[in-house]
C-alpha cells in the first residue's frame, strides 16, 4: 500500500470513529490499513513523525490518536 493511500485511510477511519472515541491502539490502526503488524507500524511511525498522528502513553498503555483532538488536547490548551 502506497503511504499516501494509508495515512488518508487512517485519518479517514479515525475521522469517523472521533464521535465515541480519541485514542486508538495499534492493533486498531492496523485493522484500518487491513497491514501486518510490521507494515502498519512502519506507516502509523511516519504519521507520528509527521504529526498527523499523535502517540499517548498512561505508562501501562500505548494509543494512538489524530493530533489535537480529545480530551487531552482540550485540557492542554486551557489557560
Amino acid at each position: 500500500m502506497e503511504y499516501e493511500e494509508a495515512k488518508q485511510k487512517i485519518v479517514e477511519g479515525l475521522t469517523k470513529k472521533l464521535k465515541t472515541k480519541s485514542k486508538f491502539y495499534f492493533n486498531d490502526l492496523a485493522e484500518i490499513l487491513g497491514e501486518k503488524p510490521r507494515e502498519a507500524k512502519k506507516v502509523i511511525n511516519k504519521l507520528v513523525e509527521e504529526g498527523v498522528l499523535e502517540y499517548w502513553s498512561s505508562g501501562s498503555t500505548s494509543m494512538y490518536g489524530l493530533t489535537g483532538t480529545g480530551k487531552q488536547a482540550a485540557a492542554e490548551h486551557e489557560d
